[in-house]
């Protein structure tokens, strides 16, 4: 049990360091790099790059490398980006944008699948059920990871603390403006009386210098403590002789299972509600009635709500399944939306400017552990792909999330995400149905526990039979006792 949890302690706390990097510089970009708009560009870039990744580059490279080692050398790409903003220009933010992006989707597949592997072998070791472990890995991994949007923004607000803006006065005329009727194309009212002026070079180099610090670290952590789970199917993938096309191609052919398209919907969501709050609700609420000063302080609300709910989604779904939380998720959800829809923000009605971050972090904590756990649980045969298909059809929510930014107004966003959340909840419903109807839950972790007491009966090992990467079952029973053995120890 302590090498499991040690394992799921070093994935996160890697993400963790590796994202109070790349998250607290991401939330500056469009300040920071604001001539021609290169910082949005660069996050533009970021995401469509990874929707390509996400389609052709996860499955091969984790079936190659490995989980652990596609998990270092992608962390490395996101390093290669901080180190492009100390000379931010197009020659520099372009390449390591899509540097990062190619990295993006190997990096949080291959976190997916060594954590349902991690989860399933405690299981199968200690007689649980594997669904219930691998939802607590999720929920100790985002637990630690949503914290590192708390680290990120601290830094940067106690780096630039020593660097003052000028805090322009917010007329009346701009207020009526913010929320949910602000429309870009029509006003932007409010970035005429806010000014945000480039803080001074040293300040830059010693923020980029700490944030490239964290992200090394974070490479270094994993590289040396992280236990290797699939040495034997690495071995496997490269001594036979399976069609490099094939493996590129599984995330495209993952799409033939119905149950994966009937969860598109609700992973583009993920991405579009996640894109709203960090893009939309900071710009249009926050900073329209606020000032920019105050965009930190929000993120760190929704952060460490989002790190505290995300360890007890992870507790709360063994006792109470995880249809009751995707329940209470969607219905506040719903009710963040509507009450943004009406809200006329003001500045002396302060607190509600962090209340609504805050409840934001609840119901994001539910869409990332469940429907993280959901994949894992649902595809657990071909994880890889699965996982792939879920980085990239988030990715596209992210990216029509920032698109969209610029161009339509506040309400009709929260309009595409009301509708979104219900069509993409109820198409959820249908996977859940189809579950229920194909079989019975748990069922095939009883079937295994009871195996494995009948194998100790009759002093021998029990091993589980394995599915060959090209589809085919195997009984490599010397090969898999090996490797469960070696992963006890």
């Amino acid at each position: 049990m302590k090498s499991n949890l040690k394992n799921v302690l070093v994935v996160s706390l890697g993400f963790f360091l590796l994202f109070t990097a790349f998250g607290g510089l991401q939330n500056i970009q469009s300040s920071l790099n604001s001539d021609d708009g290169l910082g949005v560009a660069s996050l533009g870039v970021i995401y469509g790059a990874l929707i390509f990744s996400s389609l052709f580059v996860p499955s091969l490279v984790i079936k190659y490398l490995g989980c652990k080692w596609t998990i270092t050398v992608s962390m490395c790409c996101y390093v290669a980006y901080t180190f492009g903003n100390f000379y931010a220009s197009w020659y520099t933010l372009i390449p390591t944008a899509v540097i990062l992006g190619l990295g993006g989707a190997p990096l949080w597949a291959a976190k997916c699948t060594y954590l349902t592997i991690n989860g399933n072998l405690y299981a199968k070791q200690y007689k649980k059920i594997g669904k219930d472990v691998v939802n607590q890995y999720f929920g100790i991994f985002f637990c630690l990871f949503q914290f590192s949007s708390v680290l990120g923004n601290l830094i940067s607000s106690l780096v630039f603390q020593q660097y003052s803006a000028g805090d322009g006065d917010i007329s009346e005329e701009t207020l009526k403006f913010c929320g949910a009727y602000d429309c870009p194309q029509i006003s932007n009212n409010f970035s005429s009386n806010i000014t945000v002026e480039r803080p001074s070079n040293s300040t830059i180099y010693t923020l980029l210098g700490i944030y490239s610090a964290v992200g090394v670290l974070a490479v270094i952590l994993v590289a040396v403590f992280l236990d290797e789970l699939d040495q034997q199917e690495v071995k496997r993938f490269r001594e036979e002789k399976i069609s490099v096309l094939s493996v590129l191609l599984s995330t495209v052919k993952h799409l033939r299972d119905k149950r994966q398209c009937l969860l598109i919907l609700l992973t583009i969501y993920s991405g579009l509600e996640q894109g709203f709050l960090s893009g939309d609700y900071t710009k249009f609420y926050v900073t329209c009635a606020l000032g920019i000063q105050y965009v930190g302080y929000s993120m760190i609300c929704f952060g460490a709500s989002n790190a505290i709910f995300s360890f007890l989604c992870g507790k709360l779904a063994q006792y109470i399944g995880r249809i009751v939380l995707y329940i209470l998720a969607t219905l506040t959800n719903v009710a963040l939306i509507i009450a943004l829809l009406l809200w006329k923000p003001q500045p002396e009605q302060m607190p509600v400017f962090f209340v609504f971050p805050g409840m934001w972090g609840f119901v994001d904590a539910v869409w990332q552990t469940q429907t993280n756990a959901l994949y894992g649980d649902l595809f657990n045969k071909n994880k890889e792909a699965a996982f792939a298909n879920y980085r990239l059809w988030e990715s596209v929510g992210f990216v029509i999330a920032f698109a969209s930014s610029n161009y339509l107004c506040v309400y009709v966003k929260l309009s595409v995400l009301l509708v979104v959340l219900v069509i993409g909840i109820m198409l959820y419903g249908v996977v859940e149905y189809i579950e229920f109807k194909n079989s019975t839950p748990g069922l095939e972790e009883k079937e295994s526990i009871q195996m494995g007491e009948k194998s100790e009966a009759a002093g021998t090992d029990y091993v589980e039979p394995k599915m060959n990467i090209d589809g085919r079952e195997t009984t490599a029973a010397i090969e898999d006792s090996a490797f469960v053995n070696q992963t006890k120890l």
